[in-house]
């Protein structure tokens, strides 16, 4: 049996935006870069607004002088949706509160987690840790009580607190309404525990 031979999709490659951010990211303005790669101010800023394609040889001159890889120009962009309705329960411990991991689970570099609690709900009943050095919690809708072994700090609606998560905490949910919360977590604290 021969192989079929793939259909390329017709759609341009948009590498304009890359070599822009490339540009700015070296701090050079379109003249400078024009100056050096002896291609018009015109030509560079259609190439950035992907107006024109460039050829293979005016591609690897401005890929040298921006000291880009070609191939990153192509690759697509690492992105993972996770929607509200897919995003999966997990279990951190805490009592009355329904957890969601809205983050891929492959992330390492970073953790957010959506939490709806129960009036009165709580992290449980000791001071705990996560090895996480940075921790943020941030009130959606109503408000929680954070205790730190030297401090207690209530937060309502609007309010974020960052904090190490490898110091011993605790929190506890209104006691009156459902409780609203995300957490950040850098880097992921549980990766692959989920």
């Amino acid at each position: 049996m021969r192989p079929m031979p793939v259909d390329p999709t017709n759609q341009r490659a948009a590498i304009g935006s890359r070599l822009r951010a490339a540009r700015r990211s070296q701090q050079l303005t379109i003249d400078q870069l024009a100056m050096v790669t002896d291609l018009t101010k015109g030509f560079i800023s259609r190439i950035e607004r992907d107006m024109t394609s460039p050829s293979v040889s005016t591609l690897v001159a401005l890929c040298e002088v921006l000291h880009v890889n070609i191939g990153d120009l192509f690759a697509s962009s690492d992105v993972e949706l996770v929607t509200a309705e897919g995003a999966p329960r997990i279990n951190l411990g805490g009592e009355g509160a329904n957890e969601r991991l809205l983050t891929p689970r492959r992330e390492s570099r970073l953790q957010v987690v959506r939490s709806t609690v129960s009036p009165g709900g709580s992290g449980g009943g000791k001071l705990y840790t996560i090895n996480s050095p940075v921790d943020v919690v941030h009130v959606l809708a109503g408000s929680i009580t954070v205790q730190f072994s030297d401090r207690t700090l209530t937060l309502a609606a609007g309010d974020s607190l960052t904090f190490d998560g490898r110091e011993p905490h605790n929190w506890q949910a209104d006691l009156e309404v459902e409780t609203e919360l995300l957490w950040i977590l850098a880097p992921a604290a549980w990766e692959g525990t989920v």
